[in-house]
């Protein structure tokens, strides 16, 4: 089964494009959504990041605040280190594990940090969704209530753009409309399946 590695700076659309495979058919495994369940209430990684960060990332109700998470890690590389040391394995482990109940031609990776956690390994062909920095900026105000320089700071975590097109094995210009995009996926979802067929 073909691996396609879905990926793309924050704002560029990943999540859209990742849903219009989805609608064509395609089982999608969504990196951050594996995260989020690994570290719900009563699952060992949240009382582990409890443990080491302390009671500041944790809601009342008992849940992981991901923002106060967030500004930890972003202000200190060691933490950030540790956090990925403890969720990386358990992200890999269960995505292998859902890799290995699917029956389909190909199936998508949604894993937005394909490049800078260097899990290009996993995948076959790494797909990314670009758009221009300045609508990356825009989109993600609009979506999270960031403000420039707080998204930019994300950014700066992130590969660079020039970075993701130099691993790109394909790609999704995203900075038109939603009929744009789902053409391109259409493209794609054809090639990928000519692909798979080719490579049995």
């Amino acid at each position: 089964m073909l691996r396609i590695g879905l990926t793309g700076g924050i704002g560029s659309g990943k999540s859209e494009a990742a849903r219009c495979f989805s609608n064509l058919g395609i089982p999608l495994i969504d990196s951050d959504r594996i995260s989020r369940d690994l570290v719900a209430p009563g699952q060992p990684a949240l009382q582990q990041i409890l443990d080491h960060f302390g009671t500041g990332v944790i809601t009342t109700e008992g849940e992981l605040n991901r923002e106060a998470l967030r500004q930890k890690v972003m202000q200190d590389s060691e933490s950030r280190q540790w956090l990925e040391q403890l969720l990386h394995p358990l992200i890999r482990q269960r995505r292998e594990e859902l890799i290995s109940q699917i029956e389909a031609p190909y199936v998508v990776l949604e894993i937005p940090l394909l490049l800078e956690s260097g899990l290009q390994e996993l995948v076959d062909r790494i797909l990314v969704v670009d758009v221009p920095e300045s609508l990356q900026v825009e989109r993600t105000q609009q979506r999270s209530g960031l403000n420039e320089a707080e998204v930019r700071a994300v950014m700066e975590q992130q590969a660079s753009r020039q970075q993701r097109l130099n691993a790109a094995d394909d790609l999704i210009d995203n900075s038109g409309s939603r009929e744009q995009l789902e053409q391109q996926v259409q493209l794609l979802h054809e090639r990928y399946r000519e692909l798979a067929r080719s490579s049995c």
